[in-house]
């Protein structure tokens, strides 16, 4: 199964180095070769020797490793493995460094300070005027207060002839730099910490959680955030909007943040090259937003525009954003697909996703296949598949209880279900039942419509087929007022109990129920 070979394949990636030599492209090989032949110490030909060794081997296995290179001892090869690590850095610095803008700020900066170091002063204040110009081009605040920095210290300690107005500028600018990187630090950081409750928690469960979190967001906004104009203060302010909005299920305001995230880049196409990674967190954020409003044209039209940049130089540049927007624009898929209720069209998709997400596995974090096992257990609920489901949800279920509080409760309420629908009533009624409800409780994720199926549950295994199907309609009628309040939302976001009442009221299948709600939307929307 999926989740098997993934924590073989995770395994296998447990050294350092050779999880740098795994991740290298064909051309990074070939560079690297060439970078470190141009030295012919005795050093070099052994790193060699151990990258060719290493490259070749298909698990990481220090006894076998040792074998192939009788030359190095034990306590040697710690030494090499160091050197070679650094090597290989170095090589990939050269190669890499025009394709981005942070190594090229970096490689001024280095060169001016060794220019000052040598007592060429005019020629380092030469080389930071250009790295400035650079820097604000791209919004690079922080490196422009490290060239700054350099160029107040060269014109402090020496005569360099500037004017009265170049040094009057030159302390003006180091105040609204300064200025610009307290905000982006309050910004960055508020961002931070509310993704990170959302990973630890998911959505805010009451309103006591949603109060904290108001007032957590009002006391780490920098002041007059309206006024904010500059690039990267905008860009994690609306981070920091988009988490505090879906945390608390504000979907709609979540998607005008996700919106606005998107716009800045469309304002400024150039900051796709420079920030990809962030572009491709809000194109995530904003098709997410869609899938919670269930704005279906607009859905499809924003995963369009993800997948033509999926084809973007950009997009490919790098091993980091080539994967992300594949994990990303693949969980849209499956999210259209649970969106229609076409749960059998989307399982076609899964086999290609999960042989991918094993390829992948060294860059993978361990939320994201948490979040992938759930929808494809979801999938295989709605298709009427159980069995697999349950083989899905116990990957979560066993996994790590850390992440994600309300998808381990959630995965435990559809495991519940799914049992329901297999008919395995003695194992829900003697202990299945009682453990997911204590978990629930434990963990203060029960709301109303947890409530009310753990209700209808202990009630059903009393009941004749003719007496069940008043009781599933009494309740569908107790539930489906609630889709409306934000803090029941969240268990429809998660599982759309409605939807599956009304398959087993109406006694046709989920599909049909889902898809149906949506070519009433379409209609609606005409």
């Amino acid at each position: 199964m999926f989740c098997e070979n993934y924590y073989i394949m995770a395994n296998r990636f447990t050294d350092a180095l050779y999880q740098l030599i795994c991740s290298l492209e064909k051309s990074e090989k070939r560079h690297f070769k060439l970078y470190i032949t141009r030295s012919s110490a005795k050093e070099d030909l052994k790193i060699i020797q151990l990258f060719d060794a290493l490259d070749k081997m298909e698990d990481y296995d220090e006894r076998l490793l040792l074998k192939k290179l009788p030359f190095v001892t034990k306590p040697q090869l710690a030494n090499l493995k160091t050197h070679l690590y650094k090597q290989l850095l170095a090589s990939l610095r050269l190669l890499k460094r025009a394709e981005n803008i942070d190594l090229q700020l970096t490689e001024h900066l280095d060169d001016a300070r060794m220019l000052y170091n040598k007592g060429l002063k005019l020629q380092s204040l030469k080389i930071l005027e250009r790295a400035k110009e650079i820097a604000k081009a791209n919004h690079k605040f922080n490196f422009l207060a490290l060239v700054l920095s350099l160029e107040k210290k060269i014109e402090t300690l020496h005569i360099t002839r500037s004017s009265p107005e170049k040094t009057e500028a030159l302390a003006a600018e180091s105040l609204h730099i300064s200025g610009h990187i307290y905000r982006v630090t309050m910004l960055s950081n508020l961002a931070l910490m509310l993704y990170r409750w959302y990973i630890k928690n998911g959505h805010a469960r009451n309103e006591k959680d949603g109060d904290e979190l108001k007032k957590y967001f009002k006391d780490n906004l920098p002041p007059n955030p309206e006024k904010i104009t500059e690039f990267y203060e905008l860009l994690y302010l609306y981070q920091s909007y988009c988490w505090y909005a879906f945390i608390r299920q504000d979907f709609i305001m979540y998607y005008r943040y996700s919106q606005r995230w998107i716009s800045l880049f469309d304002a400024d196409p150039s900051m796709i090259g420079v920030e990809t990674g962030h572009f491709v967190k809000g194109m995530h954020n904003l098709l997410n937003a869609h899938f919670d409003l269930r704005n279906f044209k607009a859905f499809e039209l924003t995963l369009a525009k993800f997948e033509v940049f999926a084809l973007t130089p950009e997009a490919n540049m790098h091993d980091n954003f080539r994967i992300h927007t594949f994990i990303y624009i693949n969980s849209a898929k499956l999210n259209w697909h649970l969106m229609l209720g076409l749960f059998k069209e989307g399982l076609a998709f899964v086999p290609g996703i999960v042989e991918k997400l094993a390829e992948y596995a060294l860059y993978i974090d361990t939320h994201r296949i948490l979040v992938f096992n759930y929808k494809i257990a979801t999938m295989y609920f709605g298709s009427g598949d159980y069995s697999t489901s349950i083989d899905y949800l116990q990957k979560i279920i066993n996994g790590d209880a850390d992440l994600r509080i309300d998808l381990q409760c959630y995965a435990r309420l559809l495991h519940l279900m799914a049992h329901y629908e297999l008919g395995n009533y003695m194992l829900i009624e003697t202990s299945l039942m009682k453990s997911v409800y204590r978990y629930m409780a434990k963990m203060k994720n029960l709301t109303v419509v947890e409530e009310e199926m753990f209700r209808f549950l202990r009630s059903s295994f009393k009941l004749s087929a003719r007496q069940l199907k008043p009781e599933m309609e009494k309740f569908l009628q107790n539930v489906k007022h609630l889709e409306g309040s934000r803090f029941e939302t969240r268990s429809f976001a998660y599982l759309d109990v409605i939807s599956w009442l009304e398959s087993k009221v109406h006694s046709k299948p989920l599909s049909t129920i889902i898809y149906n709600k949506y070519l009433e939307s379409k209609h609606r929307a005409k």
